[in-house]
């Protein structure tokens, strides 16, 4: 019963008006079998496989080391499996290592996880067939950059970062964008990260006039942030980024804080059957057991395009949109999705839920 439940979702409105479906395909799934990353992988191994089952294809698990070093025995494997896609990589360095030889193949790469803009355009200088169903690294600071432009016009904006990395070059990303049209924030700072209070930055905050907050900074310093802010009576709406989706530490996340971030697909209604079904057999759809059945789907929808066009399956997947259980994906001629999957986000009672009205706009 789970199948037909699978199949009438995945393959409705662009399958139903193809032709005659192709035969199924084997996939390889890259993935880490042991060490702190093999649950990750094994989310992609369910996903992959629940997809491949309900229509006759194949999936051939290679484990993905997540090293440099083992580049060579990684390439050896995909070309060995005869596989006509690849799957999964949760790592940069195994995308590194396989996609010159995975391009001489002619064999597609679907990414669920990296991303990197530089192996990207990497990838478009050589034409390599490396597709991402993961979001580009650019992709978030634009999506957060149009929520403050949509939704805080004319609101005291401040930006805060953690000092790290990520932290710095998202929030300088946003600065940049927004400077280039006209917005400039009353306050930016750069606070001490992992501390037992921001009493300090809160109060430094409510001095500059600051109403509403993005920050760069993690789930824990943002919970403790909006905790602290709570304390000393300070109105504040606190916006960060795809961090925020993460466990709760010592400090829960007070209701009302946004993030711009992926939603969880097994909430979704798209997902909704597919995920009762998977939790009737036992697999738990979480983190990337979604993903990684769209991307199946996503491939056998592209094969049938290719059988119907005589095209190769690379250029299939440049065609679409191919319909899946995390909405329409098509991808444009840079190999990423056209739509951005980042929505805005509000924390409530244990869980991210989708915004409502301006998204935290008084």
């Amino acid at each position: 019963m789970f199948r037909l439940i699978v199949k009438s979702i995945v393959v409705a409105g662009l399958i139903s008006a193809s032709p005659a479906l192709a035969a199924g395909l084997k996939v390889a799934v890259v993935a880490p079998t042991e060490g702190p990353f093999a649950t990750l992988g094994k989310q992609m191994v369910d996903g992959a496989a629940f997809q491949a089952d309900d229509r006759g294809s194949q999936i051939v698990p290679i484990a993905e080391s997540c090293d440099p070093a083992g580049g060579e025995a990684l390439t050896k494997a995909l070309l060995a499996s005869g596989a006509e896609a690849a799957i999964g990589f949760l790592c940069t360095e195994s995308l590194e290592a396989a996609l010159p030889a995975l391009a001489e193949a002619r064999i597609p790469a679907i990414t669920l996880s990296v991303r990197s803009d530089i192996l990207m355009e990497d990838a478009l200088k050589k034409n390599w067939p490396f597709f991402r169903l993961a979001p580009s690294g650019k992709a978030e600071a634009a999506a957060i950059t149009d929520v403050i432009v949509a939704s805080w016009k004319g609101k005291p904006l401040a930006l805060i970062d953690d000092g790290t990395i990520h932290s710095r070059e998202l929030v300088e990303s946003v600065r940049n964008a927004l400077a280039e049209i006209g917005v400039t924030p009353v306050f930016t700072d750069t606070y001490r990260p992992a501390q037992e209070q921001q009493v300090g930055l809160v109060r430094r905050l409510a001095k500059s006039g600051a109403t509403h907050i993005f920050t760069g900074g993690d789930r824990y310093d943002t919970a403790v942030i909006a905790r602290d802010a709570k304390a000393e009576k300070v109105a504040i709406t606190l916006l960060g980024g795809d961090v925020l989706n993460a466990a709760d530490l010592d400090v829960p996340l007070e209701n009302g804080v946004l993030a711009v971030t992926v939603p969880e697909a097994s909430r979704s209604s798209d997902a909704e059957a597919v995920a009762k079904a998977m939790r009737a057999i036992g697999i738990e759809p979480e983190g990337y057991v979604l993903p990684a059945f769209a991307a199946m789907s996503l491939l056998e929808q592209a094969k049938d395009q290719a059988a119907k066009d005589g095209s190769a399956l690379p250029e299939a997947l440049l065609k679409g949109p191919f319909a899946t259980i995390l909405g329409p994906i098509k991808f444009n001629g840079s190999h990423e999705r056209t739509a951005t999957p980042y929505r805005l986000m509000e924390w409530q009672d244990g869980h991210f839920v989708a915004a409502t009205g301006e998204g935290g706009a008084d």
